[in-house]
């Protein structure tokens, strides 16, 4: 019932969800780089509250993520995406991660 008891005890309950980053250090423990490159973004949010709609909230985000993604990955953003989109009806679902901007390589 002690202070220390109680702090082992909450440690030991993440620690599944911990493990993750504990064995793998190109995980990051925060989105801190996500948060960042998304803040102009956010600032302007008034303007685009609703982007004409709830799906087009939904659509621009998913593009946003995509866009961050890529340079995240130090990835044009515009080329990736133009290559994926020419690929992607034809590619397979189950190699989908081939087309994830870590493993795009420009021609």
């Amino acid at each position: 019932k002690t202070k220390l008891a109680e702090a082992i005890r909450y440690a030991l309950g993440r620690m599944p969800k911990a493990r993750a980053y504990l064995e793998n250090g190109q995980l990051e423990l925060d989105n801190n780089i996500c948060e960042r490159s998304i803040r102009p973004l956010t600032l302007g949010r008034k303007n685009y509250l609703f982007m004409g709609s709830e799906g087009g909230g939904k659509a621009a985000a998913i593009a946003y993520t995509l866009i961050e993604t890529a340079r995240m990955n130090r990835v044009d953003p515009e080329a990736w995406l133009t290559w994926v989109l020419a690929h992607i009806a034809d590619h397979k679902i189950n190699r989908i991660d081939e087309l994830t901007p870590w493993n795009w390589q420009p021609r």
